[in-house]
């Protein structure tokens, strides 16, 4: 089993410094949307990995197809990096410059570009937000139902290949994109993908760049596929007496076959901070929240079945939330955990870990891992879209003791280990970035690797895509 990359341990990366010449180009053509400003540079050099980079050399806020690929075909002479930028909410260290360039500030192309209600479909620039997309097509009576939990750009969202709370019933990215416009490492602008609800035309680039992090291209449109809201939504929270209760009545939910649009769990550490930070009164144990999509006699028949399942298991009654209002205070509780354990240690800094099993090997890969994490001492919390067999555990380190760090790496190593020999992943959707570079490798083998390695050399012959992510070349 291969280590993953602490920070102090990054291998020395060839730095490929922007030349004078290139900087003068960009500010030509770009003007102010072109920063050589330590403090913008800073900005789009990190983001919520535990790993300290050095910035960017230029931030260039692109707002057309045309603007990347200047940038690009630049980079391209100059053999310098381009990395792209959404809105910083990477866990894995997608965005760092570890070999310096250029970073490609894509949040202005923020355009919702076409809406066909008729076959279910949007397409959007990169800089789209989920959010900001389901505010602007409300009124159609449809949505798009991926939600990672932080306000992500559909572009990231595409490049990490992101699911989330929703992904149970309506899957991930992977599922959910249908084209795309992206510059490749050349500067050409290229479409893949149709609205066509299937194809077998050639290679399928689509999935091919779903999932790439940026490494084979910069995504400038998605095109997506949405769906009618429900006609009944309800959302409940149950609590369990032990955290392999809640993990069973989550695993016999899904063999049965009930078709819930939300599963998640949050431990009792979860649930405390959630507590604090949003002034809730949710019983500090292990629970449960779900939500159920359909119609009216649908959803009540799936809550029904769920609660009986659930209470053979010794889960408490439902506490529903019934009303939109009371619904949207819940999932925003949901979504703000993670930074709500943050405030449990006061300048502390999470390593992340993002395993995904079969459903079968769920409570075995969890309650094995939380016994570790209680054995060891640390502070962790665990949330998950149990639903999928995805669970992630934060460990809260002190950054000034670097004993912490090492403690909470050789947990995560323990428990990515468990899950690759579990038939699972080391990663259910935050992607590789730097940190599971070496967990690839485990868990896909170097045959595949290499495979990899070659697709990226023939697309990008002189590593200018986002390098130093997913593999080392």
């Amino acid at each position: 089993m291969n280590a993953p990359l602490a920070s102090h341990l990054l291998p020395q990366f060839e730095q490929r410094t922007a030349p004078p010449a290139m900087l003068e180009a960009l500010k030509a053509r770009f003007g102010d949307r072109c920063s050589l400003a330590l403090a913008v540079r800073e900005q789009h050099g990190r983001d919520e990995s535990p790993f300290d980079v050095s910035p960017p050399d230029a931030v260039v806020y692109a707002e057309s197809n045309e603007d990347v690929a200047f940038v690009v075909k630049l980079a391209d002479t100059h053999a310098v990096p381009v990395i792209p930028f959404g809105v910083g909410s990477s866990l894995e260290g997608h965005l760092l410059a570890v070999q310096g360039g250029v970073s490609i500030d894509l949040s202005r192309m923020n355009k919702v570009l076409s809406v066909d209600a008729e076959d279910l479909t949007v397409t959007v620039q990169a800089g789209v937000t989920r959010m900001q997309l389901n505010n602007e097509i409300r009124h159609t009576g449809l949505f798009f139902p991926i939600d990672p939990g932080a306000d992500a750009t559909l572009g990231g969202m595409s490049a990490t290949r992101a699911s989330g709370t929703n992904a149970v019933r309506y899957g991930t990215m992977r599922e959910n994109v249908l084209g795309l416009t992206v510059v490749t490492a050349n500067g050409d602008i290229v479409p893949t993908g149709t609205r066509a609800k299937k194809s077998s035309a050639g290679y399928d680039l689509t999935r091919l760049l779903v999932g790439s992090e940026g490494t084979l291209g910069v995504m400038t449109e998605i095109t997506l596929r949405l769906y009618p809201q429900p006609e009944a939504i309800s959302a409940a929270v149950c609590s369990f007496p032990t955290l392999e209760a809640a993990v069973r009545t989550t695993i016999q939910i899904i063999q049965m076959g009930v078709p819930i649009a939300r599963c998640e769990l949050l431990d009792a550490n979860a649930v405390r901070a959630v507590n604090r930070h949003d002034k809730l009164t949710l019983r500090e144990g292990p629970m449960l929240l779900m939500e159920f999509h359909g119609t009216e006699a649908g959803v009540k028949e799936q809550a029904e079945l769920v609660q009986e399942i659930a209470r053979e298991l010794g889960g408490e009654d439902f506490q529903w939330a019934t009303t939109p209002e009371e619904r949207t205070r819940l999932w925003t509780a949901r979504h703000h955990a993670y930074f709500a354990a943050l405030q449990m240690k006061p300048g502390c800094r999470a390593v992340t870990t993002d395993t995904c099993v079969p459903i079968s090997r769920l409570a075995e890969c969890l309650l094995e891992t939380i016994d570790e994490a209680d054995a060891a001492g640390l502070a962790y919390f665990v949330v998950g879209h149990v639903g999928d067999g995805n669970f992630h555990v934060g460990y809260l380190i002190d950054p000034a003791k670097p004993e912490e760090r090492e403690l909470a790496e050789s947990l995560n190593l323990k428990l990515v280990s468990r899950a690759i020999r579990l038939e699972g992943t080391c990663t259910g959707e935050h992607g590789i970035g730097l940190h599971k570079m070496g967990f690839l490798l485990d868990e896909a083998g170097p045959g595949a690797v290499a495979m990899m390695r070659s697709i990226k050399h023939a697309l990008d012959p002189k590593n200018i895509m986002n390098p130093g992510k997913i593999f080392a070349l």
